[in-house]
């Protein structure tokens, strides 16, 4: 019976390791609104730096950005709203 607790416990802590990485945009963007930056200026900043913009939205308290990169790379990238700090991005 030893046995099998100890590898449900494994598997246990090795799910929720594998869960973790999923909530860091939550844990990285934890701005009360009043603090959030308008998304326009978040626009204006990126396409400053070349960024075509396809949509933003908010998502996990994250900006969630949906553009092609001055590299003309798509991707999704997720924006601290106070300080507009990158927290996570994909490439397609």
């Amino acid at each position: 019976m030893k046995k099998i607790t100890g590898i449900a416990i494994t598997a246990w802590l090795l799910a929720l390791s594998h869960a973790l990485p999923v909530s860091a945009s939550g844990d990285m963007c934890t701005v009360s609104m009043d603090q959030w930056q308008p998304r326009e200026t978040l626009q204006a900043e990126l396409e400053a730096k070349g960024w075509r913009i396809k949509k933003i939205e908010s998502d996990d308290g994250c900006y969630e950005v949906y553009a092609i990169t001055e590299n003309g790379k798509r991707v999704e990238a997720y924006f601290n709203p106070k300080t507009f700090d990158l927290v996570k991005s994909k490439e397609d």
